[in-house]
């Protein structure tokens, strides 16, 4: 892709964003397409993080820092507060813990001592199709509450996401995984729900919340917390998940 070349001929402060109208080659999880409509704010971002920092030795926390930068992105603006945007851990933004309206995936590469960091995401703004969009819910809101909020454009929640990523960013690097926390757990959908170790008939287990390297941590009856992380072949990230050895 363009910005893969151009990630490595770019001067190291300079940040580098491409926005899609549209997209067809998208790549999702474990191969998955990736299909975007238009009203779809679809870019990929290149960062760079120093190997010896807070999030150097963290990368997989950049998902999760990107789903809450989405999530953020609205519910930061005054009057959008209680749109029912949420994380769903790793790497996915839900309307409530009922459907999926975006996601995110990280590509990184070492070089000498700096990550590089490739960050796709995608979210429906405006498209109801195929499933349900930013503005959907907040035309919702707007019924439900009596209130008039304005429609959002993709092009000015791209630019909030990045601002905001930039903020969270920053705090991770100064204060680790405990400076972002209370914010991530304030909008992931997960407390307290139960998931399966194993298989469908594993042992069942409560979500905690996550380690400082991003994992899943659950509470098994008699076991005390562990983390663990999913199995990589269930189509739903929390169906079956593994308990490393």
């Amino acid at each position: 892709s363009l910005i893969g070349r151009l990630m490595f001929e770019l001067p190291e402060e300079m940040g580098l964003i491409a926005v899609a109208v549209r997209q067809t080659q998208g790549k999702g999880r474990g191969g998955n397409v990736w299909l975007s409509p238009v009203g779809c704010a679809l870019s990929t971002l290149h960062i760079s993080i120093p190997l010896h920092s807070n999030l150097g030795q963290r990368i997989p926390f950049i998902q999760h820092l990107v789903s809450l930068a989405v999530v953020e992105a609205v519910r930061s603006i005054p009057g959008y507060e209680d749109i029912e945007l949420r994380v769903k851990w790793p790497n996915d933004i839900y309307y409530s813990d009922l459907m999926k309206l975006g996601g995110v995936l990280v590509n990184s590469t070492l070089l000498e001592t700096t990550f590089h960091i490739l960050i796709g995401f995608g979210f429906n703004v405006n498209n109801s199709n195929p499933t349900i969009c930013i503005n959907d819910l907040i035309a919702k809101f707007n019924k439900e509450e009596g209130t008039e909020l304005k429609p959002l454009s993709a092009d000015c929640l791209i630019a909030r996401t990045v601002t905001v990523l930039e903020r969270l960013i920053e705090i991770f690097q100064e204060k680790g995984p405990n400076g972002v926390l209370p914010q991530y757990y304030k909008y992931w959908i997960h407390s307290g729900k139960r998931v399966r170790l194993g298989d469908e008939e594993g042992p069942l287990a409560w979500i905690v919340g996550i380690d400082d390297y991003g994992y899943l941590q659950v509470h098994e009856e008699g076991k005390g917390v562990e983390s663990v992380h999913p199995d990589g072949n269930s189509f739903d990230m929390l169906r079956n998940l593994i308990v490393p050895k």
